[in-house]
């Protein structure tokens, strides 16, 4: 008997990636298939342990959708205990963060080597896997269920506003290759630019509107696997999740998943970013700021300039677009990322267990501007490891890094 689609916000998936690494040098270490099967996948619960693309990469997910966030950070921290325990006697750990601050994809990246080994060969000969973008990233995907076409239109509409500021709270990946690069969010600078063989694959990184399974599908998917098709004839990669759009249906299991969101510290961040994306996707699809045919008539340019202005500036980015503001119901023409999440805050998240660590990141700036505070503008190779042992204690004690 076939499961009824969830009704929008009736249940919540989150995955959470993470980077292994040696637990002394902190360089990352390909040993996934030492906390996986050959199939990728492990079941614990309602939890589960997985792969992607590379080797030295774990991803922790709720299998099925929850009703409630509370219990998912608590929960996730459990998980993350658990495959520490398992990765110590490798002289191994986990690490948090968007970026690997030192990671050379070009010399270090190894492919998963078992199941699903065609699709990732595939897509490492189309787009290239051994670059930052592609090997060096680490994300928090949040999905969102839809029911039928007319949810799965509002919630795009609603979610495609709020793509533009997630970086803005939740940027982590300040360091690339040693350095601080000079943006905020490079995970997501890098990610824009790692599918260039076929732009159509990630498009503007925010979508254009989209009404229905049936428009999109034709509108987005098709021509998508079309471009992709001269560089994969055998059709290896002729799937939705190739989309690599900041947000993308997943329509094989009736849902959004939202990627632009850099992973955190620990859950407790994680889960707190999610509630509140979810408090404004939510306000934003209960039209309680705009109509829906005003949400979906703004530009993808428009929309896509401000994405980038947060990528590279994250929190202190200045929004000066008065229409998209005013769609976000702020009362301002023009401010700061920053303060528009604070007024998002008060005004949408009506759950104060999550306010405590909002008002931190809020107050002390994204994870970002946090580990710049603690490096310096010129740190030394010595600093950067001590900041990064650091954060991989916060992940294992399950605190917010504090600098």
């Amino acid at each position: 008997m076939e499961t009824p689609a969830l009704h929008a916000f009736a249940g919540y998936g989150i995955e959470l990636e993470y980077m292994i690494v040696d637990r002394d040098s902190l360089d990352v270490r390909p040993l996934a298939d030492a906390l996986l099967n050959p199939s990728g996948d492990i079941e614990r619960g309602r939890f589960g342990w997985s792969n992607e693309i590379v080797g030295h990469l774990v991803e922790l997910k709720n299998i099925r959708p929850e009703p409630a966030l509370a219990p998912l950070a608590a929960g996730f921290q459990a998980e993350i205990a658990a495959i520490e325990a398992r990765l110590a006697p490798l002289g191994a750990r986990l690490m948090p963060g968007g970026m690997h601050p030192w990671m050379d994809p070009a010399a270090e990246t190894r492919l998963w080597p078992h199941a699903h080994r065609e699709i990732y060969a595939a897509y490492d000969r189309v787009f290239g896997c051994r670059q930052h973008g592609q090997a060096n990233l680490q994300s928090m995907h949040l999905n969102l269920p839809f029911a039928d076409d007319g949810e799965f239109a509002r919630l795009h509409a609603a979610v495609r506003l709020v793509l533009p500021i997630l970086p803005a709270l939740a940027a982590s990946s300040p360091i690339a290759d040693g350095h601080p690069s000079g943006t905020l969010d490079t995970r997501m600078a890098a990610y824009g630019t790692a599918v260039r063989r076929a732009p159509s694959v990630i498009g503007r990184v925010i979508p254009d509107t989209a009404d229905s399974r049936t428009g999109y599908e034709t509108d987005v998917l098709a021509r998508m696997y079309r471009d992709v098709s001269p560089f994969d004839p055998e059709g290896i990669l002729r799937h939705e999740w190739l989309n690599a759009r900041g947000a993308i249906p997943r329509f094989d299991r009736d849902a959004i998943e939202i990627r632009v969101i850099d992973v955190q510290e620990c859950p407790q961040a994680d889960v707190a970013i999610a509630a509140a994306t979810i408090a404004v996707v939510r306000a934003l699809y209960d039209v309680r700021t705009a109509p829906l045919a005003a949400q979906q008539a703004i530009g993808t340019d428009a929309l896509a300039a401000i994405l980038q202005v947060c990528i590279r500036e994250a929190d202190a980015a200045r929004i000066d677009d008065a229409d998209y503001l005013r769609l976000l119901g702020s009362p301002r023409s023009a401010c700061r990322a920053g303060d528009l999440w604070r007024h998002l805050v008060e005004t949408w998240v009506p759950d104060a267990s999550w306010h405590g660590t909002l008002c931190a990141i809020l107050d002390h700036g994204p994870l970002a501007r946090r580990i710049l505070r603690a490096t310096g503008p010129t740190p030394s190779a010595a600093r950067l490891h001590e900041v990064y042992r650091m954060l991989c204690d916060c992940l294992e004690a399950g605190r917010l890094f504090a600098a």
